[in-house]
């Protein structure tokens, strides 16, 4: 794995927790945003003998080149598309939220947990600045990704701060999960 697996010494910490999570998996692991692989990786290594990893890349280029990085991997698919193709192999016991259904960005909608995990599976949304204040805010304003997550009503959500510069939120879905997020007033 090392020699496919290179970052940032500030997300090690997001990498480890990755590999972790893996291990929780029974069946399935999914991932938007494949990218050269590196969290696909480490997903792979914590994963258990026999649990299947999808993971979508818009960007075709990356898509094959991760493709072939994980070609000796049967149970690794790298999946060319848009972020919705994650859809296809559901439900999953992980499901990690990097290049898609984040809600963070204009016109990217928020996937839904109480489709695409299995009771008591876990999703993880990355790439946040740690909150120091509540409700935690965005450019000034509250910040309706993050919120949308912590307050989902399919989700127990809790923020991770990983370091300095860098939170991650988690997500374990109930198990009678409605579909939807909850009132701003809960």
């Amino acid at each position: 794995m090392s020699s496919i697996v290179s970052y940032r010494k500030d997300q090690q910490s997001q990498s480890r927790l990755l590999h972790a999570l893996a291990g929780g998996a029974r069946e399935r692991i999914g991932e938007t945003g494949t990218g050269r692989g590196v969290g696909l990786a480490w997903l792979a290594s914590g994963a258990r003998e026999g649990v299947g990893l999808f993971s979508v890349e818009r960007d075709a280029e990356r898509a094959r080149v991760a493709a072939e990085v994980f070609a000796d991997r049967p149970e690794a698919e790298v999946i060319h598309g848009a972020w919705r193709r994650i859809e296809e192999h559901r439900p999953y016991d992980l499901l990690v939220l990097d290049g898609g259904g984040t809600g963070k960005t204009p016109g990217d909608d928020p996937a839904d947990p109480a489709r695409l995990l299995t009771p008591g599976g876990a999703v993880v949304v990355d790439d946040f600045t740690p909150a120091t204040a509540w409700p935690p805010l965005h450019e000034g304003a509250p910040d309706r990704a993050r919120l949308h997550w912590l307050k989902h009503v399919a989700l127990d959500a809790v923020e991770l701060r990983l370091a300095e510069d860098l939170a991650t939120l988690v997500g374990t879905r109930r198990r009678l999960a409605p579909t939807g997020s909850r009132s701003s007033s809960e």
